[in-house]
């Protein structure tokens, strides 16, 4: 082995600590440095860090944000519906204004934050080509 490739297997070895990088992507910063913005716009990672030069082009984040986007939502709005349903009983018009108002603006907070987390978690963990080296 020539000593680039040693150095790539010791690189490609050593570990990449999670929760720093799921606080780093939830914050939508480059899971390696911190510092560089992960998103351009409000839901499409950048190819690469523009401080680290980190590669973010692997992430395969599809559906999954989304999906936990309407699961934490639903799961915080669902019981809140009942508990304001039974204790207050307002007008119907004026619940659902209110809850629509709330799930919008609460999805739209969650799922960016969300997708940068889990593109953090697949860059911690070397999923999708995440940390892999060339062919040896």
């Amino acid at each position: 082995m020539t000593p680039a490739q040693t150095v790539a297997l010791a690189d490609e070895e050593e570990d990449r600590p999670v929760k720093p990088a799921l606080w780093r992507g939830w914050r939508r910063r480059c899971p390696n440095c911190g510092a560089g913005p992960m998103m351009r716009g409000y839901l499409k990672v950048r190819d690469a860090c523009p401080v680290c030069s980190e590669a973010l082009h692997h992430q395969r984040a599809d559906d999954g944000p989304a999906y936990m986007t309407i699961l934490i939502v639903g799961h915080l709005l669902a019981p809140l519906l009942l508990i304001v349903y039974t204790k207050w009983r307002p007008d119907p018009v004026t619940m659902a204004v209110g809850f629509t108002l709330g799930t919008v603006a609460l999805s739209l907070y969650l799922l960016p934050r969300l997708k940068g987390a889990l593109v953090a978690l697949q860059w911690a963990k070397r999923m999708h080509g995440f940390g892999s080296s060339p062919d040896v």
